[in-house]
C-alpha cells in the first residue's frame, strides 16, 4: 500500500520566491567591488551552491585582501534580504497553491540552501509565514544541496517519514537532494530549462496552476 503524502516541503529561491536576478545583482556588485571579474559561465555553475560556497568558489579564483570571506559573504546576504525587501515578488501562483494545501490538511515544510537569516526576509515579504511548519536552511548542516541534509532537518521536526513528504524544487540538484532524503518530487520548470534536466523528478509541471497533489497518483 502507497504511503499518503501528508506535507508539501518547499525549496525557496524560484519555488516560493522569484529571486535569481536578485542574486546576481547583489553577488555582482559585491563580488566586483572587491576585485572579482564574474562571467555569465561561471555564475551559473555557482547558482545551485550555498553563499558560503559561493563565496569560496570567488575567492579561490580572485583572491581579496582586504575582507575577510565572512564579511564579503554577509553583504551578499544583507543585500539580497535589503532588494526581497523592496523588490522581491512571488512565483506564480504559489501564495494560493500554500493557501490550498493547507487548507486541505497537508503541513508545510521550507528546506534551503539560502542562509538562514534570509528565511523569514522572504516569507514576512510575501505574506506566508503563518503557513509554514517547519523551516531549515542548509546554513546549519554540514553540506548544502544535493546533499539530503536540509531535507532531513525538515522532515524530523515536522514528526514524520520521507515517503510521507513530497518535495517542490526547480533545479537539478534540489531534486537529487529530496530524493536522496527518500522523498517524492515535483519539479517547477519555465520555460528557460529543458525538461530533459528534470527526469529525475516523479512529476513535473510549468505552472502552480497545474498541479493538484488531490489528484496525483504518487
Amino acid at each position: 500500500m502507497k504511503q499518503k503524502i501528508e506535507a508539501v516541503i518547499f525549496d525557496m529561491d524560484g519555488v516560493i520566491i522569484d529571486s535569481e536576478a536578485i542574486w546576481k545583482r547583489a553577488e555582482q556588485e559585491v563580488f566586483s567591488s572587491v576585485g572579482v571579474e564574474l562571467s555569465p559561465e561561471l555564475c551559473e555553475f555557482t547558482e545551485a551552491m550555498t553563499t558560503a560556497a559561493v563565496t569560496q568558489f570567488w575567492y579561490e579564483r580572485f583572491p581579496w585582501k582586504e575582507k575577510s570571506l565572512a564579511e564579503v559573504e554577509n553583504k551578499v546576504i544583507e543585500r539580497v534580504a535589503g532588494l526581497i525587501r523592496q523588490e522581491g515578488k512571488a512565483i506564480d501562483g504559489v501564495e494560493r497553491f500554500i493557501r490550498k494545501i493547507k487548507q486541505q490538511g497537508y503541513k508545510i515544510g521550507l528546506a534551503t540552501n539560502s542562509p538562514a537569516l534570509l528565511i523569514p526576509v522572504v516569507l514576512e515579504k510575501l505574506g506566508i509565514s503563518d503557513y509554514f511548519d517547519a523551516i531549515a536552511s542548509a546554513e546549519h548542516e554540514q553540506e548544502g544541496k544535493p546533499s539530503p541534509a536540509v531535507y532531513l532537518s525538515v522532515i524530523e521536526k515536522l514528526g514524520l517519514t520521507p515517503d510521507a513528504c513530497v518535495a517542490i524544487e526547480d533545479s537539478p540538484s534540489g531534486l537529487m537532494a529530496a530524493r536522496k532524503a527518500g522523498m517524492k518530487t515535483i519539479a517547477i520548470v519555465n520555460d528557460a530549462h529543458a525538461k530533459a534536466e528534470f527526469g529525475i523528478a516523479d512529476l513535473i509541471v510549468n505552472h502552480y496552476g497545474e498541479l493538484d497533489l488531490k489528484t496525483e497518483n504518487y
